[in-house]
């Protein structure tokens, strides 16, 4: 009896009784099929739920996982001799499942059909997820493509990464030996290629979020040192466009970059050496000499939490930074005019050609901005009607694709030349916009402080895909996670100080990961899969290895840009 009651007792044990009804951007899971789930125990540092107390695990459910997992290895995985009887397993509002984000999300209990995401919510989910800090490098790489040549680019490259995505959704189904109900894209890597699959996935995951965690970095330097100069002008009374070269109208621009007498681009007041104050102040706050040091102080302890589900509160800030950001250029565009002239291969003055041959730069950029390919199946599982998955991802990959175009035609276009040359768009658009346009500042503000929250989630999923593939356990010790943490602050540091260039650090990161998940791993296995299945065609062949070519090529080409 001692034993039958302890099978039946509560695997997870909750902090408080009352169930908290589950939000918005909760993930929702099917409950039908509990056995697709096992194993069933997450540890309490990887739950993340934006709305639920933290759970925490029983030792009895973490002696079962454990007994579970041992279990597992003793047969191949379609022998389904030894897995976990359903009295073991705990009920469907007591799990958890994992997901390659780093996150764990609860599976609530539903009924009459609202168990699973409608497609309106997947293809938002879809959308949110690859709207990052790309879209404010868009302008940027149209204008080293062209106009012409940037648009064009813009929707080719998320026609290619949508069909690789579709290869990624498809992949499991290539599979038919081996139940792969619960798989992730790294399992179907490790099925593929074996160990050598799962690290180099592995490590062109960790390339994509330590080159994102770089570009946090250099971004919350540049928006802490503008809202700073911001406050500085506004309390001194300083018109800090005069300093620099920029429009004389009610909507001013700036070209940070054009090197106007002795007026450096990461200064801010050079231009009134008179007043010491004035001088301590440029001193003291440097957007590359001092301002990256000052975030580590605020940063670096949020990063060695165990849990980051307090800051997992904060994910409906990127939405509403890009809806924002989306206001603000359609409020300049219609202040500021349109500004176009077509001139194809020679540049002017204050135009570029239409077509040129950087647009490579903005292949890389789109390859890490149109990224969602390592956990497009987690997302795409949850849909309530799995018929629709290719109908969804393509309407979200529609609607990416028409927000970039407008980002980034808008900012273009309306860009005044004269009396500026468009090569004065910068890789940040918004440093085109002095510190004291409030509009602008605005942004800063929501920008750095939704960054300041998801910094800390990027650094635990770097944690949890580093330290636990390595050690077994995200959280080892605090020494392993300190000098990981050290690292990643370091590398981010070091790029502020001597590389602050977001459009370059985007490319590369983009192309080297891109190069694994966007286009070697989603044709290769397509390849493999057909040739298993005596399919495999000549036109398919070359089609795909044109692919894998494409990505080799784009990833290449960005060193000699």
């Amino acid at each position: 009896m001692a034993n039958m009651d302890s099978d039946s007792s509560h695997l997870l044990i909750p902090e408080v009784d009352n169930e908290i009804n589950p939000g918005p951007m909760n993930i929702q899971f099917d409950s039908s099929d509990i056995r697709s789930k096992r194993p069933f125990y997450i540890e309490p540092t990887n739950i993340v739920n934006v709305n639920d107390v933290i759970q925490r695990v029983s030792d009895h459910a973490s002696a079962m996982n454990k007994r579970i997992h041992y279990y597992s290895r003793l047969t191949a995985p379609a022998d389904k001799a030894l897995i976990a009887p359903d009295h073991v397993v705990p009920d469907p509002e007591e799990c958890y499942v994992y997901s390659p984000l780093g996150s764990a999300y609860k599976l609530q209990s539903y009924t009459e059909g609202y168990g699973k995401n409608t497609s309106l919510v997947t293809i938002f989910m879809i959308w949110n997820t690859m709207m990052g800090t790309s879209i404010l490098s868009i302008p940027w790489g149209i204008k080293q493509a062209g106009f012409t040549t940037g648009m064009c680019v813009i929707m080719l490259m998320g026609l290619l990464t949508l069909y690789c995505c579709y290869r990624v959704v498809k992949s499991r189904a290539m599979i038919s030996s081996v139940d792969t109900t619960t798989w992730e894209y790294p399992d179907v890597c490790r099925y593929y290629f074996g160990s050598f699959g799962q690290w180099s996935s592995l490590l062109f995951s960790l390339v994509s979020l330590i080159g994102a965690m770089i570009v946090y970095w250099v971004l919350m330097s540049n928006f802490l040192f503008n809202t700073g100069k911001f406050i500085f002008n506004f309390i001194h009374h300083i018109n800090d466009t005069d300093a620099i070269l920029s429009t004389n109208n009610s909507n001013p621009v700036i070209c940070p970059s054009a090197r106007n007498g002795d007026h450096p681009d990461n200064g801010s007041m050079i231009f009134y050496t008179n007043d010491s104050g004035l001088q301590q102040f440029e001193k003291w706050w440097n957007k590359s000499k001092t301002v990256p040091f000052y975030l580590i102080g605020l940063l670096l302890p949020l990063l060695n939490f165990k849990s980051p589900s307090f800051f997992s509160k904060f994910n409906i800030l990127g939405t509403v930074s890009v809806l924002y950001l989306i206001f603000l250029v359609t409020l300049k565009a219609i202040r500021l005019g349109f500004h176009l002239e077509f001139h194809w291969f020679m540049p002017t003055e204050f135009f570029v050609p239409e077509i040129r041959f950087q647009f490579p730069q903005l292949t890389g950029v789109l390859t890490l901005a149109f990224f969602i390919h390592n956990c497009i199946i987690t997302l795409l599982k949850n849909n309530k009607n799995q018929e629709n998955n290719v109908r969804d991802l393509s309407i979200a990959y529609m609607l990416v694709t028409l927000t970039y175009l407008y980002i980034g035609v808008l900012v273009f276009v309306s860009f005044p030349s004269p009396p500026l040359s468009k090569d004065c768009i910068e890789q940040n658009f918004l440093d085109n916009f002095p510190s004291s346009d409030i509009l602008s500042f605005i942004a800063r503000i929501f920008l750095l402080f939704q960054m300041m929250t998801v910094y800390p989630l990027l650094g635990y999923l770097a944690r949890v895909q580093l330290l636990g593939h390595i050690f077994g356990d995200v959280y080892p010790s605090i020494f392993h996670v300190l000098i990981l943490n050290l690292v990643i602050v370091g590398a981010g540091v070091l790029m502020a100080c001597f590389y602050p260039n977001i459009g370059g650090i985007i490319r590369y990161s983009g192309a080297a990961c891109g190069l694994a998940f966007v286009f070697i791993y989603p044709s290769l296995i397509y390849i493999i899969s057909l040739y298993q299945e005596e399919r495999l065609t000549w036109p398919k062949l070359i089609f795909h290895i044109f692919i894998i070519i494409l990505g080799l090529a784009n990833l290449i080409v960005q060193f000699f840009m």
